[in-house]
């Protein structure tokens, strides 16, 4: 696959294999060896990167990003954070003067973190970090270099340029590209984030066949709002879609505050989530308690389903070969809707379970509810009983 991108400031065209990871290839073909890995699964955040699109720049793993995901969008690694003449960017600076790093294993990482999170003038630090691990240093020096840093001008250099790309037919760049295409391909691997399908490769050492990365496909990454209701594009982040939530489900949004590290809300995706089956996925049981409609799609064909539907069984769910889940529609208001997730570890960590519920109350009494649960059962489902016991 030809792939064309900047590279710290430099237009690049590489021909790559489909599911060779930016990790890999900066590290063994560019020599670019201040991305480490730690976990290779997207969860210590050793190996972030800044990669910037139409969208803006965001943090990502390089342990589970195919280097095809990377056409037509712009990377900074560690090394090309600093400026042309050797200047140290401020986060570097900052991480310097706060004593900020010990062993130097995790730095890169926490440096280029540190370096989105001050490019898009966030100050919540320990959210824009809790994706990046240390088993030496501590926390607290860390946080006070991003907090010394937050107060410096953006160095210009660092602003980077998409560069300009003609369309491949591996990136296909709307849905009816892709309809088309997944038509034709119907046994292909399809690819939003990686935050699942890197794990395939680089844990599971899968073959994945003929892929298509939907990471260019815009009109999949929009949030419509219908009046009462919100159309969300398969293809928007959770990320992007956190303040959405915020506004109008709070208590899903907090569940989603804690969906994976800040590195893997920026990749993964809503559709990619649904379209998975996971038993334990994160965002079923809320929108199915929301009642949500599932939106497919193949070649000219759509056809809508309550998400509950969507679900047949373990690893099986109710979509044809070369169909795609387009978007997914949920009510904009539930005043009473709760999201609730169990898990080992508070933040950044798989469901043991979830639970959503939807109350409606009348006069003081529940009048209808809506309950369900991801790690229950086979497939994320209602659960009936708890919702008559409510009534």
């Amino acid at each position: 696959m030809l792939v064309r991108f900047s590279l710290n400031g430099e237009t690049v065209e590489v021909d790559a294999p489909p599911t060779v990871t930016l990790l890999d290839w900066l590290r063994e073909e560019r020599g670019l060896t201040g991305t480490k890995e730690g976990c290779n699964e997207g969860d210590c955040g050793a190996c972030t990167v800044m990669v910037t699109d139409e969208r803006g720049a965001r943090a990502l793993n390089a342990c589970i990003l195919f280097l095809p995901q990377l056409h037509g969008r712009a990377l900074r690694t560690v090394e090309g954070l600093s400026g042309p003449d050797g200047a140290l960017h401020p986060v570097q600076s900052a991480m310097v003067e706060k004593h900020g790093s010990q062993c130097g294993f995790c730095t890169p990482g926490f440096v280029v973190s540190m370096a989105v999170g001050h490019l898009n003038g966030r100050t919540d630090h320990d959210d824009v970090l809790a994706g990046n691990l240390c088993r030496c240093t501590g926390y607290a020096p860390i946080i006070r270099a991003a907090e010394a840093a937050a107060a410096k001008p953006v160095p210009d250099w660092i602003v980077d340029e998409i560069p300009e790309t003609e369309t491949v037919p591996y990136a296909p760049e709307s849905a009816d590209a892709l309809a088309e295409w997944y038509e034709a391909h119907p046994d292909a691997t399809l690819i939003a984030g990686a935050t699942d399908v890197g794990l395939w490769v680089t844990k599971g050492l899968r073959d994945l066949g003929d892929v298509a990365f939907l990471n260019r496909c815009r009109d999949l990454q929009e949030i419509a709002d219908l009046g009462d209701d919100l159309r969300v594009g398969a293809g928007v982040s959770m990320a992007d879609l956190l303040p959405v939530l915020k506004k109008h489900h709070p208590s899903y949004a907090e569940m989603v505050r804690r969906y994976g590290s800040e590195q893997v809300r920026q990749a993964a995706t809503i559709g990619g989530n649904i379209a998975n089956g996971s038993p334990i996925g994160d965002n079923p049981p809320a929108l199915i308690a929301l009642n949500a409609t599932l939106h497919l799609r193949k070649g000219g064909t759509r056809r809508d389903l309550p998400l509950e539907e969507f679900f047949l069984d373990y690893g099986k769910q109710d979509r044809a070969p070369g169909e795609f889940v387009e978007a997914v529609t949920m009510p904009k208001s539930a005043p009473m809707l709760r999201v609730y997730k169990l898990s080992k570890r508070f933040d950044q960590d798989i469901s043991a379970v979830c639970g959503g519920f939807n109350i409606t109350r009348t006069d003081g009494r529940v009048t209808a509810a809506r309950v369900a649960f991801g790690g229950m059962a086979a497939t994320p489902r209602r659960s009936p009983a708890v919702e008559k016991a409510l009534i």
